[in-house]
Order: C-alpha cells, then structure tokens, then sequence
C-alpha cells in the first residue's frame, strides 16, 4: 500500500472542503480558496476531521495516483491555511531587486529591468530592504514554485563568477577559468 496515500489528511476546524462529482475539490479556508479537479477514480472519505483517501485496486497505476491525489488535496488544505513560499536571493554586482506596487522588479545586468507581474491575486512578492533577497508567497504550491522558477530563468546563476538569482541555500558549483599562457 502506498505510504504517502494511506496518511490521512487532518482538516482544520477553519477549513471547510467540498467534494463534488467527479471528485472536484473545492478547499476554503482563512487565506483564500483553491478549486482541483482530482483523479475521479479514487475515493476521498471525511471524518472526525480527518480525510482518507482510498483506491478501487492494487493496480500499477492506481498505486501512483494513490499517493500523488492525498498529496495534492493535502497541499491544498496546507496552502489555505498556512501558505507557501520560496525564498531567492540576488547575486552580483549591481544586481538588485525591488518592489514597484504589486510587481516585482529585477536589475540583472541587461540593457532593461525585468519585470514580473503576479500570476493570480494572491501571490505577493516581498523584497528585503537590501534589494538581495525576496521571497514568493501564494497559498497554490504549484503557481508559487512555477512562478520562482520563470523569475529563477530571468538570470539563471553562472559557474564562473556565480552571478545571478539562486533559491535561498541553493549551492553553484564554480569553475575555474581560463588559466595563464605557459611558457
């Protein structure tokens, strides 16, 4: 039996979820609301605040949805309640980051500053005081990394002089370079 699927998912008593046919999911909870349509072969069962989910057969793929469905509603009743967010930090001279209104804007070494807007209403961008780090919060865990990776790819980090934007604890290995002429 699947080890992640089999984890039943404890609900908050401020989180209210709804199941409808064809197990689409609609998760409410004090940071917003987030809808999913979940593989409509598994069955999703509540109670004492608790959800189980459980699968038909011991199939092959039954087995891989099994776990990857209690993941994704878990990730839901989490984003609700406590949100996700990734932290990045800006690397390089004359690098920066700042905040104009909801925006994010980004000083990378090009002829321009880059700009990235939010994808939904409830992703935010706060930038340190510095203008080194930021971080990306939204209560959807796949907007979030999705959208860390798209603001990652403005300046991806170089293994020479490790410029760019990295994830916070993210290690670039460094190259060396060219070495002097011989002789």
């Amino acid at each position: 039996m699947s080890r992640v699927g089999r984890n039943p998912i404890p609900v908050p008593s401020s989180v209210t979820i709804d199941v409808a046919r064809g197990n689409r999911v609609t998760v409410k909870g004090p940071k917003g609301t987030l809808e999913a349509k979940l593989n409509p072969e598994m069955e999703l069962a509540q109670d004492n605040g608790e959800i189980v989910v459980k699968r038909p057969t011991d199939s092959r793929e039954h087995r891989a949805q099994h776990g990857l469905t209690r993941a994704l509603l878990n990730n839901m009743v989490v984003g609700v309640t406590e949100g996700f967010s990734k932290r990045l930090e800006v690397h390089g001279v004359g690098y920066r980051a700042e905040k104009q209104g909801d925006n994010l804007v980004l000083q990378v070494g090009k002829s321009h500053p880059v700009i990235f807007e939010p994808t939904s209403k409830e992703i935010a961008f706060d930038v340190d005081k510095d203008g080194r780090g930021f971080t990306i919060a939204g209560i959807d865990k796949e907007e979030v990394g999705q959208l860390a990776a798209v603001v990652r790819m403005a300046r991806p980090p170089e293994p020479y002089k490790g410029k760019g934007i990295r994830y916070a604890g993210e290690y670039v290995r460094m190259k060396a370079g060219k070495t002097g002429k011989a002789g």
